[in-house]
């Protein structure tokens, strides 16, 4: 039971908004759509939902071509980034309000919007109106009408961008087990790969327009097929160094030998890019290391017991990850230490070539 997009493309004019997608997308599991803002994410849910028509392609809920069918007729449901709620009706009549288009009995109506108002907390807030409650109410809110609908799909655009730290991770974690009692498609998507790790299940990662990797989360995130996959699921972001192999020979563009050869060992001669995320990156000042390369702090930021420490080594800047609160200050020397055993190698069609001895088997 799954719903199958088959080759669906997307343009306006002469302009490929989504070009020849293909994707499977199961019940039971967390599917994540991960990729940065304007990717094509919400886009492709528009496409799911019926609300676009694609140029190209079809699209298979259970087996049925449901491509040319009117969104009204579908069995799907959306939630989007913004607080979409009725402002003049009750958060009852707003959670009730698909079951009351739907014509059910009453008796249903009551029993529905209730069981989805305990599972989201909202029971003592079902006479107030939308202006009454806080962002995260009103999210609720809007979750509990998609939960009652108990539609075959259901489509999660970034459903908790807008709240604060505390509500995103509280809602994160009562999202999967409420909806997999529905046994709905389940469609997420959000621009934090540290959210779709959480999330756990099947992501997807996207990159201007495309789907350039899908399979289960940690999967993706441990061996990206691409240099494009393993931008999108890195936060911060990817560090990366062009490099040229000829025979045991590794040098930077900037003429710069490198010692070892690292995952590139077994590789043909040819020109590499080199991607390591910031925990594979050490910090050192005054230290040599295997593969050092000097620079100065340019930016340093603290989050909770992490900092990260931005550091341009002349080649551009790369973000290093250090336990604890830091001490280093911008325009400080330093060098980052790099284990080339621990990065990945993309060839120069940006596809992987070899990947860390730590990391599982290539599975695309």
């Amino acid at each position: 039971m799954s719903l199958v997009l088959e080759n669906i493309g997307l343009r306006a004019g002469a302009t490929t908004i989504i070009g020849g997608m293909s994707l499977t997308l199961r019940r039971g599991v967390m599917n994540v759509l991960l990729g940065p803002t304007l990717a094509g994410k919400t886009t492709m849910m528009r496409l799911m939902a019926g609300l676009d028509q694609p140029t190209t392609g079809r699209l298979l809920l259970d087996g049925k071509d449901v491509t040319g069918v009117p969104v009204r007729k579908r069995s799907v449901a959306m939630v989007y980034q913004q607080f979409v709620n009725y402002p003049s009706l009750t958060v009852f009549e707003n959670i009730a309000s698909p079951l009351r288009v739907a014509r059910l009995p009453k008796a249903e109506i009551e029993a529905r919007v209730r069981h989805a108002a305990a599972l989201l907390r909202l029971e003592p807030l079902l006479q107030r109106m939308p202006a009454q409650l806080s962002g995260g109410q009103q999210q609720r809110t809007a979750i509990a009408r998609a939960l009652v609908k108990r539609a075959d799909l259901v489509l999660l655009d970034e459903p908790l961008a807008n709240l604060d730290y505390k509500l995103r991770e509280e809602l994160r974690e009562q999202l999967p087990p409420i909806f997999a009692e529905t046994n709905a498609i389940l469609v997420y998507a959000t621009t934090e790969p540290t959210e779709a790790l959480l999330l756990g299940g099947e992501t997807a990662t996207v990159w201007q327009g495309c789907v350039t990797q899908h399979g289960p989360t940690s999967v993706v995130y441990r061996n990206p097929a691409n240099l494009a996959a393993a931008r999108v699921f890195s936060d911060p972001p990817l560090n990366e160094l062009a490099v040229d192999k000829r025979g045991t020979a590794v040098t930077t563009a900037t003429g710069r030998r490198l010692p070892s050869a690292g995952v590139l060992d077994d590789l043909p001669d040819g020109r590499y890019t080199l991607g390591f995320r910031c925990d594979d990156a050490a910090l050192s000042c005054g230290v040599s290391s295997a593969v050092g390369f000097p620079g100065v702090v340019a930016v340093t930021e603290l989050s909770g017991t992490e900092s990260f420490v931005h550091v341009d080594v002349g080649i551009g800047t790369w973000v290093c990850l250090v336990r604890g609160v830091h001490g280093w200050q911008p325009g400080a020397p330093a060098e980052v230490s790099v284990d080339m055993n621990r990065a990945f190698a993309f060839d120069s069609s940006g596809n992987l070539a070899a990947s860390p001895a730590m990391a599982q088997t290539i599975r695309p």
